[in-house]
């Protein structure tokens, strides 16, 4: 009897997590509906009590795998904010005839009502399945009954013929999660890459053990986390989803009575098999279709950078981008140039075809897009975007005509993700990196007056090269002169902008200049006789982008850059400077960050010259603790004030 008791105590103890939940559908307890935060993150508006999966292969009855998935889950809702967390989608895969089915069931959503537990069930109602496109669907449930306190539970089952990658399993979330384990049965037939990522420890046990049918043996597999943190999404990261813990499988191969079929490549066999693709490769070798058109672009042009620039010019302005990304052509370049219209395999394809018609030596670059993340393993489908590189005194030079914004060197955002791979003609590859090296720039120029009354008045230029133009161009270059005016105006609370002007320079190695007279009545402080200001204006910076405690993911600026500003401020009649602030500069370890301050007194002028170094694009999170320190100390010298007092 005591052998017993002692089972089921032990059993207990394995159905609860660290919270005292019982990890089973269906068995919710009073006190988890009466609890009003979380224990650990009273900020959390919802959290995960536990998720746990289980996949499993059998054969079906027409001899192929097929994968089964089932995903048992129960969340907490602790406020209105985390209402969407009680809802869930599942993307379903279709191919070739060949489809996905998922089904939910046990769905239901627990509150506590007059002191008992009201128990709703989820309804057909509330399923939903749409299409997003050709390959993809979604099944979506939307939960009844949900409001602060709230318990969610459900069990969704996914029966897949396709094997050769596994979903990815999540074991960190932006809500916390008490317990998330994961369990697969790997049949020896089947081998499978197999990586972990993010920063959270997790638990692995691995046990070999025969099938039920006794047909071969099984490696067990099983994961289990407790206590994960949310993950908290903060300023300059390129995809947080790179960084959530987590478990990807890949196919590697198929072992068979009759010998092995491998699918796992090296990155070299992936690259190839894209050239050869008829929507790839072929595309580069087709001419006629611009040589009608080129040839007048490029008469009389021998040299190779007047050669590139005019190429790259033509293509920005024939074609438009339809916001469609991939590597491979839907129309084919021939019908993308004809039409001005083509995603972004067709107009940066028809770009390289151009620049090798030139002579130029050009060659396409596959990537994958920040929103697409980072692949860890060789496959075809790391890969969603296609850019040109063109060799140039040994280096690369990467171009992207999908933006009439971008230039030689400078691409849209969502292509600077890391690393890119390189195919040459004869299909050999390599790895390229594709974070920016050189330092943008944003110069200030203001000329600022300020009346008894408190009011500054005056005149600024500001010049913005590299990926600071970019960005300026990206803003503004469609806007009208009234709705930039308005823009600038809601930027900079308070200000009113008088003339205002923009030059956007044919010669990328010029600065985008935009040139305004400016009044602004609210940026003194008079206390008694005495008139407090920042000496930076309305360009003072008054809050620290980096909040967290923690960061577990790099800091992205994308770009190294350099803000300058001068400012010279001419002081009213009857008032004399009683302080200014000190001039400092502040440096980061390994010269990651620098600020310079520096302002003098000259008769009745003042003036100030700030200059903010960023010399690295990518941070690593282990100096988070020094970069939040320096952009406090920094902020700290944006806000101090020069005094004024009555003379």
């Amino acid at each position: 009897m005591r052998k017993k008791v002692l089972f089921f105590y032990a059993l207990f103890c394995v159905l609860t997590s660290s919270y005292g939940q019982i990890r089973i559908l269906g068995q919710v307890a009073a006190e988890e509906l009466q609890q009003k935060k979380h224990p650990n993150d009273t900020s959390a508006v919802a959290a995960i009590q536990f998720k746990k999966g289980l996949t499993t292969f059998v054969i079906g009855t027409d001899s192929k795998w097929y994968m089964h998935t089932e995903v048992q889950q129960r969340i907490k809702i602790y406020k209105k904010e985390g209402y969407s967390y009680a809802n869930t989608k599942v993307p379903i895969y279709n191919y070739n005839g060949s489809g996905e089915k998922v089904t939910f069931e046990n769905a239901f959503t627990y509150n506590w009502v007059n002191g008992k537990i009201e128990k709703t069930k989820l309804t057909k109602e509330g399923e939903f399945k749409e299409k997003v496109n050709e390959n993809w669907d979604v099944k979506k449930i939307v939960m009844p009954a949900v409001k602060e306190g709230s318990i969610v539970e459900y069990q969704y089952t996914i029966v897949s013929p396709f094997i050769t990658d596994l979903r990815d399993w999540d074991f960190q979330y932006f809500i916390p999660a008490g317990f998330v384990s994961y369990k697969v049965n790997i049949p020896d037939r089947l081998v499978y890459n197999q990586i972990l990522t993010g920063s959270t420890n997790i638990n692995k046990e691995s046990v070999v053990e025969s099938s039920l049918n006794g047909d071969y043996a099984e490696t067990k597999l099983t994961y289990t986390v407790k206590d994960v943190p949310a993950i908290k999404e903060e300023k300059y990261v390129d995809n947080i989803k790179n960084y959530i813990s987590g478990l990807k499988f890949e196919l590697i191969a198929v072992n068979y009575v009759t010998g092995s079929h491998t699918y796992a490549k090296d990155w070299n066999d992936v690259v190839k098999n894209i050239y050869n693709e008829s929507d790839f490769g072929r595309q580069l070798n087709l001419k006629s279709y611009f040589e009608e058109e080129l040839n007048p672009v490029l008469r009389g042009v021998t040299d190779k950078d007047e050669k590139l620039k005019k190429i790259f010019n033509f293509v920005k302005q024939k074609m438009t981008w339809n916001e469609t990304n991939g590597y491979l052509c839907n129309e084919g370049v021939k019908t993308a140039f004809k039409n001005k219209v083509g995603n972004v395999a067709e107009i940066n394809l028809m770009l390289i075809a151009m620049l090798r018609y030139a002579g130029l030596e050009a060659n396409p670059v596959l990537i994958s897009t920040r929103n697409n993340g980072i692949a860890p393993f060789p496959s075809r489908t790391a890969f969603n975007y296609v850019i040109a590189a063109v060799k140039k005194d040994g280096k690369n030079l990467f171009l992207d005509a999908t933006d009439k914004n971008t230039e030689p060197d400078v691409l849209p955002f969502r292509a600077i993700n890391w690393i890119g791979r390189l195919i040459r003609a004869d299909e050999t590859s390599e790895q390229v990196e594709l974070v920016p090296t050189f330092k943008s720039r944003e110069n200030s120029i203001v000329m600022a007056d300020l009346n008894k009354e408190g009011v500054f008045t005056g005149k600024v230029r500001k010049q913005y090269l590299g990926y600071n133009a970019f960005e300026f161009k990206s803003d503004y270059a469609g806007l009208s002169k009234e709705k930039t005016i308005e823009t600038i105006e809601k930027e900079y609370n308070g200000i009113e902008l008088g003339d205002y002007s923009v030059v956007y320079p044919d010669d990328t190695t010029k600065p985008v200049t935009e040139d305004y007279s400016f009044s602004h009545p609210n940026m003194v402080e008079r206390i008694g006789d005495r008139l407090y200001f920042s000496p930076l204006l309305f360009l003072a910076m008054s809050e620290n982008p980096f909040k967290l405690e923690k960061r577990q993911y790099p800091i992205d600026f994308i770009y190294p850059f350099q803000q300058k500003n001068v400012i010279s401020i001419n002081v009213p009649e009857g008032y004399e400077v009683e302080s200014l602030p000190e001039a400092t500069t502040l440096a980061m370890e390994e010269q990651i960050g620098t600020f310079k301050y520096n302002i003098v007194k000259n008769d009745r002028q003042l003036q100030l010259m700030v200059l903010f170094d960023i010399n690295h694009p990518n941070i690593p999170e282990s100096y988070y603790d020094n970069l939040k320190g320096f952009f406090n100390k920094m902020i700290k010298k944006h806000t101090e004030k020069i005094v004024l007092k009555k003379s």
